[in-house]
């Protein structure tokens, strides 16, 4: 938190940088630690465009929301790594198109959980969700009351699964992991994916990588090739793997983004 806040109770560990806590510190955000601002000036210097990157991401999070919502009538959310809440959140970003969205998050980070109560705040038309889970063990999402209690199986689900499955390595299985996640998921579902990769700035990332490393978080950075693996059997939407600046960008980009300064693919793909 900031220096003059003091840390929520519970199972947070506050002297070890935490991958969430860094995203928070480079965008901007006030829920992050001083190991984590120390993490985050690193990587920085390592790469000065991770904070362009991040944002990046998270502007195409928000236009592949709206356009769900909006253009594919999309009503219903599983939000799979929340990360701390960010405004707009995916449930702010959904409600505000369709009133009645019901959005499910789920995230593994105590901090999170301290933090869910702004997960929660959704429109009184809506509905929303917090599952305390990993996602390597799909299951425990699957099988949650909250998943059952707030997701009708009978119509269309949008899996969101963003800027998380680098930390998922080899052995992890992350490819089997988000089939599992979108095997109960009706037809007419939809997969929206950021994927981390090193293709277009190979030595910066790779040095930002390192850094991660160095404080026990490997990264799993995926070709344009194994990124598209994760969306075997689906149907992509257009443009297809993209880099995510690169997504449908909105009215206001005025082309400035280089395609160095972007380590992450962007897609969204219909369940046939």
């Amino acid at each position: 938190m900031s220096d003059d806040s003091a840390p929520p109770p519970g199972r947070i560990d506050t002297g070890t940088a935490h991958a969430a806590r860094i995203y928070d510190c480079v965008l901007g955000g006030k829920d992050h630690y001083p190991p984590d601002r120390e993490a985050a000036d690193a990587m920085c210097r390592e790469w000065p465009a991770l904070p362009i990157h991040m944002r990046a991401n998270r502007d195409w999070l928000n236009r592949a929301v709206h356009r769900l919502t909006a253009e594919a009538g999309v009503r219903q959310f599983l939000d799979i790594g929340t990360g701390l809440p960010t405004s707009p959140n995916i449930h702010e970003i959904a409600q505000a198109a369709a009133p009645s969205s019901r959005v499910v998050h789920v995230d593994n980070d105590p901090l999170v959980l301290e933090l869910s109560r702004d997960l929660l705040a959704g429109t009184p038309e809506g509905r929303t969700a917090y599952i305390e889970a990993d996602m390597r063990d799909p299951a425990a999402v699957l099988d949650a009351p909250a998943f059952r209690d707030t997701l009708d199986l009978t119509e269309p689900v949008a899996l969101t699964v963003v800027a998380i499955v680098h930390f998922l390595l080899d052995e992890d299985d992350a490819v089997g992991i988000v089939r599992r996640l979108m095997e109960p998921l009706p037809s007419g579902s939809y997969l929206a994916m950021s994927i981390g990769t090193a293709e277009f700035a190979p030595a910066e990332v790779g040095r930002v990588a390192r850094e991660y490393a160095a404080r026990g978080m490997p990264m799993r950075l995926r070709t344009f090739t194994e990124a598209n693996e994760f969306f075997a059997g689906l149907e992509l939407v257009d443009p297809g793997v993209v880099q995510v600046h690169k997504w449908h960008p909105d009215d206001t980009d005025d082309g400035g983004i280089r395609d160095e300064d972007i380590a992450m693919y962007g897609a969204v793909a219909r369940k046939p």
